[in-house]
């Protein structure tokens, strides 16, 4: 009997998948039928549910996060009290309370009583990181007030609760609030908290001396003033330091062998591979409010348009079947779909979806971003997507392999030699990286043994800064071994780790899922491999003569001596994508520019050419057209006259 059988014999045994004899249209996902006219609810949806609510609950746990426990039915009193009691949270035990109304959003204004000069506080001044409901059907005004608050939910919830009231719940538990569910799910939590804080207290300092000891990581219940947080004495720099030591050994791409060049070969090797966008970007920086990978960089093609093409061309030239996953967020699914409706590759097997980004794991006090989903959370997004069942799926077709990459990066190749090589070499995680300013690639590079760099030396981001700090830069690309997946998630070996209040975490590549691997490595890409859109400037390279697409394939043009690209640099006047757009009637020709700053007032005509260095800063007041067909030639412009 494997390890999932015993689990959904035990969930079976507290009757969680008896549901009400109604069951609501939108609960019928978690359902796997009726019998007798009553609902029965599906054990494997309950599980599933199970876990990424403890999966919050642990990432909040080591956030120092606060909770707040809400029970009203009199029968759940004895265990929810003994739960508290041994984690050490707050608890009300008063019914009467929470039927007050604003108990949250009314917290940090006490009222005055006309009969007594005291005030008095009806809830916490701190409003708690998560509340966790056993009695959904009773406690609706809680839920109405965290959501008002931004406050993540979890809770139990049965077969007939309406749609107003579930849509509200970030992580829904589909179950029969049964005594014995109820005692098994706080079970898990206790389980969860204690294993969390022994966690904390094991976390030693650089210096090998334990931060504390473990009686001081258990949180200590304060007064009704406040919620008590899970207190832990982890230092920020503490908090990074096992997991920046982790070595990956880095290959130049360069050095791997080709991949076969029969058709029949390729065929068999491209058929094990599962393409994954996580398409959770938003383009509002530029000001554009929609997906970033659908922005328009040039002959009507996108980003998810050179994916889909690339994909369409390897299907159609090898006569193979790679599917492609699109993981949109809530706000960029709709216009995602409506874009891929007009691609309709017929040879593409395509599938959408939808992860509610509250769901996502948040740093305390952090607020989430609008315009794209955390990269940390990227990587948990891509592990509740597997454990949704869509792994199962993807084995039974024979995939081995997944590449997951990122929405915006317009240089993404998938690249049968990259593949070749982790299956010829029982890779199980690989990351694609490239180097930065601080390290001379053709004369360090000696080995693959020889040549190791720890995850502290691997940034997530470009910028000047970090090239100096760090060696690597972590493109977003990662190809996983579905197999290897596969056994961390059964033995639920698979804990998904992130600490976004560390300085180090939040800097180095989050790609901490290479610790779960047996095998990992990273792989030395191209520069031509990584083109993040990130801003205007880079929308300029992508639309102008310097790159083509070439089945689905980015093709820098020959006449371009200079290894680099050129450096832009724009103005706030050009920063979104409206004005952009408007004072430009054709991007100019750059294959001999070197570098280009426009700021001010200025406008520029069809046919132009940069060359050299540029540069064009109106004074205030003045404004500059530039010419149809002019050539600017390491020209310096502050007004007309200077054209």
């Amino acid at each position: 009997m494997t390890l999932h059988s015993i689990v959904i014999q035990k969930l079976l045994s507290t009757n969680a998948h008896l549901g009400r004899r109604v069951a609501t249209h939108h609960f019928k996902l978690f359902t796997y039928g009726s019998r007798n006219g009553m609902t029965i609810i599906d054990s494997d949806k309950t599980l599933i549910c199970l876990r990424n609510a403890c999966d919050f609950i642990a990432s909040l746990i080591r956030q120092k996060g606060r909770f707040m426990f809400v029970n009203t039915n009199p029968l759940f009193d004895e265990i929810v009290e003994q739960m508290t009691r041994r984690i050490g949270c707050y608890s009300p035990s008063s019914n009467a309370l929470w039927r007050t109304g604003g108990f949250l959003t009314n917290s940090c204004s006490p009222k005055k009583f006309r009969s007594r000069n005291k005030k008095i506080c009806f809830g916490p001044p701190q409003p708690p990181d998560c509340i966790v409901v056993m009695d959904t059907e009773r406690k609706s005004s809680v839920i109405q007030e965290a959501e008002k608050l931004q406050i993540p939910v979890v809770a139990l919830v049965d077969s007939s609760m309406p749609w107003d009231c579930y849509k509200k719940i970030t992580y829904p538990i589909p179950a029969n609030d049964s005594v014995q569910f109820v005692y098994l799910f706080c079970n898990m939590i206790t389980k969860t908290f204690l294993l969390e804080q022994k966690k904390l207290a094991a976390v030693k300092d650089p210096l090998g001396i334990a931060s504390a000891s473990a009686s001081a990581s258990v949180p200590k219940t304060e007064a009704r003033e406040e919620v008590p947080c899970i207190e832990a004495s982890k230092s920020e720099s503490d908090s990074g330091t096992e997991f920046a030591k982790i070595q990956v050994p880095i290959i130049p791409y360069e050095r791997l062998a080709p991949f076969p060049e029969d058709v029949a070969e390729t065929k068999q090797l491209l058929d094990k591979l599962v393409v994954l966008k996580l398409n959770g970007a938003l383009g509002t920086k530029m000001g554009f409010d929609g997906p970033k990978s659908t922005i328009e960089i040039g002959n009507g093609m996108t980003i998810l348009g050179l994916t889909a093409t690339q994909i369409e061309h390897l299907n159609s030239k090898y006569g193979c079947n790679v599917p492609l996953v699109l993981v949109n967020s809530s706000r960029t699914h709709d216009a995602t779909l409506e874009v891929w409706g007009r691609y309709s590759p017929s040879n593409i097997d395509f599938h959408a979806f939808e992860l509610n980004q509250n769901s996502q794991l948040k740093s305390s006090g952090e607020q989430s971003s609008n315009n794209e989903l955390a990269y940390a959370n990227q990587g948990a997004a891509f592990v509740s997507l597997m454990r949704s069942g869509t792994l199962d799926v993807l084995l039974s077709q024979g995939k081995e392999y997944i590449l997951v990459v990122d929405s915006d990066n317009a240089g993404v190749i998938i690249d049968p030699k990259i593949l070749h090589h982790l299956i010829q070499n029982k890779v199980e995680c690989c990351m694609e990286v490239m180097p930065t300013a601080s390290i001379d690639v053709n004369g360090n590079f000696v080995n693959f043994e020889e040549r190791k760099f720890q995850l502290r030396e691997i940034a997530q981001k470009p910028s000047e800064r970090l090239s100096e700090k760090f060696k690597l830069l972590d493109t977003k690309n990662m190809w996983i071994n579905l197999n290897a997946i596969k056994r961390l998630v059964d033995t639920d070996a698979l804990k998904w780790e992130v600490d976004a209040g560390s300085s180090l975490m939040q800097e180095t590549a989050t790609s901490s899922i290479i610790r779960f691997f047996e095998h990992a490595i990273g792989i030395s890409i191209p520069s031509s491999h990584y083109f993040p859109l990130n801003a205007t400037s880079d929308l300029l390279l992508l639309q102008s003569d310097l790159y083509a697409a070439s089945n689905g394939v980015l093709i820098r043009n020959a006449a371009r001596t200079n290894s680099k690209d050129p450096s832009i640099e724009l103005g706030p006047e050009f920063d979104k994508l409206g004005s952009f757009a408007s004072r430009f009637e054709s991007i100019p020709s750059v294959v001999e520019l070197d570098s280009l700053k426009v700021t001010g007032d200025v406008w520029f005509g069809s046919g132009i050419k940069l060359k050299g260095n540029v540069s064009i800063v109106a004074r205030p007041g003045t404004r500059i057209e530039i010419p149809d067909g002019v050539v600017l030639d390491n020209k310096l412009i502050n007004g007309p006259e200077d054209i």
